[in-house]
């Protein structure tokens, strides 16, 4: 598998202060971003998500089942640059992009721009925008609410799929490798694993192709869907899960990179919330720093983890994070890769 040595060329972390204004341009992704994820650090205000398949001012949020929103009065993307991306306020209230004096962080990922439509599945799909480099598509479908399958364009089964029904106001279905093909997830509430049932992927792994969905609304409404795909890229992107020890001295995740990103649930407590960390809210080694995808709320600190060169170590006894016995879901992005193609290494933290 051939290695990412620069990971910022498809993901990155860009702060900023909003300023109040009735447009805001933003630069120093790096590229130009398919796919904003924008939460307001300083509020407790919905989470912003847009990407380049659903074009701009096509809101959707992580913290609620809502469908689909244009031009929404809180504010949304107006407009992709090549090297960011520029946000407005619908009216005066721009809280969730916006505000004035408030903090923002957006996580920005590579696609290719809006795609075009894949015939791979038993659903063609409306556009499909593949990084085949960096292990990750958009997909938008119309779901059939039967079984069926949708092609994702990776070349190589993904590991992690999130599901969304845009127009209607449907959970979001989070399918990960680790929990298998026949329970899900929900990103935008704190609910545990499902019970095993055929209806989110018809009990079928993803292919290099395709892959399947059900009759559940969260993956499969008769509507239009938007899909966001993932595979595992060595240098650059990890998805897997861990057990909890129950003590300070905490799991150590091996991601084989320096990570930039990460997201992280418990499967098994119906009340433990999905939890974020990256690498330029908490710069250090230390990375306390965290929001949570299933929640509005600000900021918080004290859930603890060590970004290390290699990977993560947890560093608390929290439930949420390190429970003894129990089993934790994780997507995680690189900043730089343990050893570079190279064979230099990575400057560790």
């Amino acid at each position: 598998m051939a290695q990412i040595d620069k990971p910022n060329l498809h993901f990155n972390t860009i702060l900023y202060t909003g300023d109040g204004n009735s447009t805001k341009t933003l630069t120093g992704v790096g590229f130009q971003p398919d796919w904003i994820w924008i939460k307001n650090r300083t509020d407790g205000h919905w989470h912003n998500i847009t990407d380049a398949v659903r074009g701009t001012a096509k809101t959707l949020v992580s913290n609620s089942n809502s469908a689909e929103v244009a031009n929404a009065t809180s504010g949304y993307v107006s407009a992709f640059g090549t090297d960011g991306f520029t946000v407005t306020g619908g009216s005066s209230n721009k809280e969730e992009v916006n505000t004035s004096s408030d903090n923002y962080v957006v996580w920005n990922w590579k696609a290719n721009g809006q795609g075009s439509s894949n015939t791979d599945g038993s659903i063609n799909t409306t556009y499909t925008s593949v990084n085949t480099t960096a292990g990750f598509s958009i997909v938008s479908f119309t779901g059939t609410g039967s079984n069926a399958t949708v092609g994702h364009g990776l070349g190589v089964a993904p590991k992690v799929i999130i599901t969304k029904s845009r127009a209607n106001n449907e959970n979001w279905g989070f399918y990960h490798e680790s929990t298998g093909n026949q329970k899900q997830l929900v990103l935008n509430n704190d609910h545990a694993l499902s019970g095993a049932s055929s209806a989110y992927y018809n009990n079928t792994s993803p292919t290099s192709t395709v892959f399947s969905v059900g009759t559940a609304d969260s993956t499969n409404d008769a509507a239009n869907m938007v899909a966001y795909c993932f595979a595992e890229k060595k240098g650059y992107s990890k998805f897997g899960s861990y057990t909890g020890n129950g003590n300070s001295n905490g799991p150590f995740i091996y991601t084989g990179f320096k990570p930039a990103f990460f997201i992280m649930k418990e499967t098994t407590d119906a009340s433990t919330n999905w939890i974020m960390y990256d690498n330029k809210r908490s710069p250090s080694n230390d990375v306390e720093k965290y929001l949570k995808p299933n929640s509005g709320s600000a900021e918080s600190t004290g859930l603890n983890f060590d970004f290390y060169s290699n990977g993560i170590k947890c560093r608390n006894a929290n439930a949420g994070i390190n429970a003894s016995g129990q089993n934790y879901i994780y997507m995680a992005f690189a900043e730089n890769p343990i050893v570079g193609s190279n064979n230099i290494p990575a400057v560790g933290r």
